[in-house]
């Protein structure tokens, strides 16, 4: 008897739920197999078979929170092996039919780095119909991607998961039957011939895939006109929104019939992606943890700006990126931190950690929800080092290629609501961090300088804090720091 353990889920994950199990007890198991799936307030993990057997045993239901070494069940080792038997027997007369109807699978392909499970988008066939080989038979669509299925081989296709159903990587969603692959083709030829000289969009269509066909049919494109840069002569989702830009005179003339409002929806029910979940989770925990507090300031960014401008060209061609606000910020808050530490501590049960390694979170806002990547010992790093820094974990952010290391560890929080245009706002905590800075809009604002009115580029500030473990005086003295470094830069230069 083998035990199936609850794997370490990683730096500061203490606890998991039960997302599904892929099998049932009594059924047959191979080593190395996925059993279950469990969800972590960060990622997804799958659990594998220990052994070769039978699944004898579910110790944690679906919706079950387990901690790392938990036993959630286990697997009689060999028990399948008089099973076996019966099988081996049976091949031999059964050798015959099954390399006449010889078939081959259609499986869930790798969805990324962290993504355990997908859904099944819209079949671009049926059952029955016949495929070729690579032709686009479905996409699956995860929290991060979406993933194009083509047809492994030639034949008459099978379809096992149907549309919207949710599914694992090696999964087998369908399959392709080589018999009456030949003569299908052979019949379908003529046919084919005369359907061609009718019309010449509707072997284009047949190919585009949903993310495809939402882009053509919401911009009234014909696909039978789209260039095809796709493997196979697909047309991928680029070549639909590069023609988008060539049909732009045209859009008035297509835009006169308007569908009326009731023929609209008034409502639609999504269910929420698992990272969109996390991302409520953990912000709601966030909120009844900690004693959250926020605290203002506004800050003149005259000299910042003054500063990027004059150096910005040359800074570009010396490091290979551009200049920014945010290498400013982080910059100020390294130092802020080095002199007010409980900002950047932490509480654990009765005692507090306080950290002596700088490690900011930057807040990334993605199609698919927000992320907080963490760029790692910040006191280390130069203007240029931080604005590469930043830059290539945005990228990854918005790829849905961050890896778990890149999420964890974090020591205080910078957020910028000000590139969508916020004002001002109160961020909320990145548990189990004390702070977090809220940057924002720069506004041209009248300002009272030296007895005299005179308009200047102000962005309001916002400090949020955890009450429990920094003070109020230190809050608004680390936020009136951040204002003094940022209004004079050479404070940081000279270490001031």
């Amino acid at each position: 008897m083998a035990d199936i353990l609850t794997p370490a889920l990683g730096e500061s994950v203490s606890e998991a739920s039960i997302a599904k199990w892929t099998k049932k007890v009594g059924d047959a198991v191979k080593k190395d197999e996925v059993l279950v799936e469990l969800e972590t307030d960060k990622v997804s993990l799958e659990v594998v078979a220990p052994a070769d057997g039978v699944l004898a045993a579910i110790n944690a239901a679906e919706g079950d929170t387990v901690v790392p070494g938990t036993v959630l069940g286990s697997v009689s080792e060999g028990a399948s092996a008089p099973a076996a038997a019966p099988a081996a027997a049976a091949a031999p007369a059964a050798a015959a039919p099954a390399a006449a109807s010889a078939s081959v699978e259609i499986a869930v392909p790798t969805m990324g780095e962290s993504v355990a499970e997908g859904s099944i988008g819209t079949w671009l066939k049926k059952s029955g119909d016949t495929v070729a080989k690579d032709e686009l038979l479905v996409e699956i669509e995860t929290d991060k991607v979406a993933v194009e299925v083509s047809a492994p081989a030639a034949g008459v296709l099978t379809i096992i998961a149907d549309n919207g159903a949710t599914v694992t990587p090696g999964q087998v969603i369908g399959s392709v039957s080589a018999s009456g692959a030949a003569a299908a083709p052979a019949a379908a030829a003529p046919a084919a011939a005369p359907a061609n000289t009718g019309t010449a969009q509707a072997p284009a269509s047949a190919h585009l895939s949903p993310a495809v066909q939402r882009v053509v049919s919401e911009n009234n494109l014909n696909p039978a006109s789209l260039s095809a840069s796709g493997p196979k002569g697909n047309i991928t989702k680029a070549d639909a929104i590069a023609a988008i830009g060539a049909a732009a005179p045209a859009a008035p003339k297509a835009s006169a019939p308007v569908a009326p409002r009731a023929d609209q929806p008034r409502e639609e029910r999504v269910k929420m992606t698992r990272l969109r979940q996390t991302i409520a989770r953990r912000l709601k925990e966030s909120q009844n943890t900690a004693a959250q507090l926020t605290t203002f300031n506004e800050v003149d960014m005259t000299n910042v700006m003054a500063l990027r401008a004059q150096y910005k060209e040359v800074f570009e061609k010396r490091h290979g990126v551009k200049l920014g606000f945010m290498s400013f910020f982080t910059k100020a808050v390294v130092q802020a931190l080095h002199e007010l530490p409980a900002v950047n501590a932490e509480i654990d049960g009765t005692d507090i950690i306080y950290k002596n390694h700088y490690d900011i979170g930057v807040a990334v806002g993605t199609d698919k929800g927000l992320v907080v990547p963490v760029l790692r010992d910040a006191d280390t790093l130069s203007l240029a080092g931080i604005e590469k820094g930043i830059g290539a974990l945005g990228k990854a952010a918005r790829d849905g290629a961050l890896t778990m290391d890149q999420m964890q560890g974090g020591t205080f929080t910078i957020t910028n609501g000000g590139t969508y245009g916020s004002l001002m706002s109160t961020p909320i905590l990145n548990a189990p961090q004390s702070g977090i800075l809220g940057m924002h809009n720069i506004v041209q604002r009248p300002m009272a300088i030296n007895g005299e009115v005179k308009i200047r580029p102000m962005m309001y500030l916002a400090l949020s804090y955890d009450h429990r473990i920094v003070d109020g005086k230190e809050a608004v003295t680390f936020l009136v720091r951040i204002k003094e470094l940022l209004e004079d830069p050479a404070r940081a230069l000279l270490d001031l």
